[in-house]
């Protein structure tokens, strides 16, 4: 039995769509609250994910989870629950920092070597010294801060499936309209075993993210899928995707996930170069359903 594309995009499973609210406090040029209010279809966030970051890092810390009901059959996309969540957190994270007036990394760097030296409350899911080095060295490797003329930053430093990554993306406006041009990825992985089978699986992740982050649109009427094919659901396409360099952690650590940890931090890293490059903050995915200068 061979399914059509029509027949495989309308009797598949799909990823739970969610809705994010997050709430800061801050205090002094600190961020000591932070609330995060998820919404999903038949799917609710782990438990665990309250001991993840920023856990340990403010000393008001809630996590709240809501499942709706529905026929729609849902199940496991790339990255599981942490795929979208990350741009919404990333996102947050940044806006925090404009707000207060720092850094953006500088203002991670912070939270982490809190979390690590002075941490607050019980005991958290993640090392914080893992975040301090992914996001120093891919600072490094990007020279952030420091972009070329005409190039917008954006930064994205995300733990998910065991493994630690900071992105940094570039992006440059193109005849009016922004485009990737590059992302610059660091990684903690513990050892990595065969270099070029780890970048390959970290290239596809940062590719991947980036546009289902930009372009991937899935809607429904009346219980029924609208796009049925790719003339209706929009792939990112060979020139569209970046150059990505990629950096390991030195570490003899046992090894860790890659086909998924690079995928939650791509999308934010670009929402946060495209605010940079054009003034307008993302709070939709897909981007492109929200920006016209992405249409």
């Amino acid at each position: 039995l061979v399914y059509s594309r029509e027949d495989d995009m309308s009797a598949g499973i799909y990823r739970p769509s969610s809705k994010y609210k997050i709430r800061a406090a801050i205090k002094e040029g600190n961020l000591t609250g932070y609330h995060l209010t998820e919404v999903s279809i038949n799917s609710g966030m782990w438990d665990s994910l309250a001991q993840y970051f920023p856990a340990g890092a403010v000393e008001n810390l809630l996590i709240e989870s809501n499942a709706l009901p529905s026929n729609i059959t849902t199940g496991a996309w790339r990255a599981p629950i942490t795929n979208f969540m990350a741009v919404a957190e990333q996102s947050f994270l940044s806006e925090v920092a404009q707000i207060i007036g720092v850094d953006p990394l500088d203002f991670r760097i912070r939270l982490y070597e809190r979390a690590k030296n002075e941490r607050v409350g019980g005991e958290i899911g993640y090392e914080p010294e893992k975040l301090i080095g992914v996001t120093k060295l891919v600072a490094e490797k990007a020279n952030w801060g420091n972009p070329e003329p005409g190039v917008s930053q954006g930064l994205s430093v995300y733990y998910s499936h065991n493994t630690y990554v900071a992105e940094i993306a570039e992006v440059v406006m193109e005849n009016e309209k922004p485009r990737v041009k590059k992302v610059t990825v660091a990684v903690d992985c513990g050892i990595v075993i065969n270099p070029l089978a780890a970048s390959n699986q970290i290239e596809g992740g940062v590719v991947d993210g980036i546009g289902h982050a930009m372009y991937g649109d899935f809607a429904f009427e009346n219980g029924r899928p609208i796009q049925t094919n790719f003339d209706r659901y929009r792939m990112i396409r060979i020139g569209e995707a970046p150059e990505v360099e990629t950096h390991f952690v030195e570490s003899y650590n046992d090894p860790t996930g890659l086909g998924e940890p690079t995928l939650p931090p791509a999308g934010g890293a670009v929402a946060n170069a495209l605010f940079n490059a054009t003034g307008e903050r993302i709070y939709k995915i897909p981007f492109v359903s929200q920006s016209e200068l992405l249409g």
